[in-house]
């Protein structure tokens, strides 16, 4: 099965597999990423985020599932890797504004 993801959500999952400036270029200059527990305002803090991430685990993530909830569009995702608790499933609730994400939450 193939899943049909809104293009900025799907330029998101393809740079995840690359690098910080890559992912960070998905988002409005706005944006925010909440992940864990903590709050990334801004490309820079984002970049920041997902390079401490990637330094941190190694992973992947695959999209299963897409739905629309509260006005965000909200990725279910099987994720692997090393890190505690691999493999789960979280849910990746997006905002989007025009072309880029404005917002995104992470959550089991």
């Amino acid at each position: 099965m193939s899943l049909t993801l809104p293009p900025p959500i799907a330029a998101y999952f393809a740079a995840d597999k690359a690098d910080g400036d890559a992912v960070a270029a998905c988002f409005t200059d706005q944006a925010v990423v909440k992940d864990e527990g903590h709050a990334h305002h801004g490309p820079a803090a984002i970049a920041a985020w997902k390079t401490a991430t990637s330094a941190k685990y190694i992973y992947t993530s695959t999209p299963v599932a897409v739905d629309q909830a509260d006005g965000r569009v909200v990725v279910t995702s099987h994720v692997a890797g090393n890190f505690p608790g691999s493999p789960i499933t979280l849910r990746y609730a997006f905002a989007l504004e025009s072309d880029k994400i404005s917002g995104l939450e992470i959550t089991p």
